[in-house]
């Protein structure tokens, strides 16, 4: 499956509006001299950066719906059931379309929309930590972080109706998902956040195997489950958080991934299906992303629309195929 991966990252920088032979990638990637300035420009500063981001955003966001189907037990949570994305997408929504109420606010070019997105993310997430010290019940942190994506929803919907057609387009720009404007710097960075938060994974594999079978179960183990609920929101928190700042909400790959990894491996052991699922999103994502480079007219699709044209399909023909097999 690695070489799988490898397979087609390669295949994601061979695709483009401007055709590179696979001889002048691999000179490239190698750091042949003997490799063009032309195409090295473009790998090094276009192409393998946004192949990179796919990667990371397949990783980060795959793993983010395992441990929230685990944690919730519900196969409809997702890494967005927080209510962290509307939280990033509220930050981002105040930043380009409240003018209208606050006046012009600070525009800090380049990191200002990642910015917002953060600052908007810590907050929702700090209401649910707070609101969650007091609650026992799963199923009630799960409702209140949907009533939180439904509160900022409608605020966005409010800002929305008062902005400028300019202001407007340049949000639902934003909300299309774009995995191509990371610069090297802002990478690593991101790179940084996916490793510390796969460290935090190290250690809640037990746990959440035993989440499986209850919270009383897990508790008799000895786990404690508000120590692993903390890691749980922390490690989702991040991965989401930073992935939509950079990149926007990107749906499906999060909510489907876990379902089909399981379907796959058939198994619930999360020593196998944390790796598993960070492969698989990664490869999932570098294919949606070489979907997108399908020109239509001048203009390339939405990274956020094919995620979910792609996607949606698949998950329907494998839970249908998965029904009849246990049927027959």
């Amino acid at each position: 499956m690695f070489i799988l991966l490898i397979a087609i990252a390669i295949f994601n920088i061979y695709t483009g509006s401007i055709s590179i032979p696979f001889k002048e990638i691999w000179n490239v990637v190698t750091n042949n001299p003997n490799s063009s300035e032309n195409y090295q420009y473009i790998i090094t500063e276009y192409r393998l950066p946004k192949t990179v981001t796919s990667i990371l955003v397949g990783i980060g966001l795959g793993i983010s719906g395992l441990l929230m189907q685990t944690f919730f037990r519900n196969p409809l949570a997702g890494p967005f059931v927080l209510g962290i994305s509307s939280g990033a997408s509220l930050g981002v929504a105040l930043l380009i379309m409240g003018g209208s109420f606050f006046g012009s606010l600070p525009y800090l070019y380049h990191f200002s929309i990642p910015l917002a997105a953060s600052l908007g993310s810590f907050f929702v997430l700090s209401i649910v930590m707070i609101t969650a010290r007091n609650i026992r019940n799963t199923m009630s942190i799960l409702i209140i972080g949907l009533m939180f994506g439904s509160f900022t929803t409608a605020i966005i919907s409010v800002l929305s109706y008062f902005s400028s057609a300019t202001e407007l387009q340049q949000y639902i720009f934003w909300s299309f998902g774009s995995l191509g404007n990371l610069q090297w710097s802002e990478l690593y960075l991101l790179i940084g956040i996916v490793s510390i938060s796969a460290v935090g994974l190290l250690f809640i594999i037990k746990p959440l195997d035993a989440l499986l079978l209850g919270e009383n179960y897990a508790t008799s183990l000895g786990i404690s489950i508000k120590k692993t609920q903390s890691i749980i929101f922390i490690v989702t928190s991040l991965l989401t958080g930073s992935i939509t700042a950079f990149v926007g909400p990107i749906a499906f790959i999060g909510l489907a991934i876990p379902h089909i990894t399981k379907l796959i491996f058939q198994t619930s052991n999360h020593k196998i299906l944390l790796p598993a699922v960070g492969i698989i999103g990664a490869i999932v994502m570098l294919i949606c992303d070489s979907l997108t480079h399908i020109s239509v007219g001048s203009k390339t699709l939405p990274i956020n629309a094919i995620t979910s044209i792609f996607g949606a399909p698949i998950v329907i023909w494998l839970l249908v195929s998965k029904s009849k097999k246990i049927g027959s």
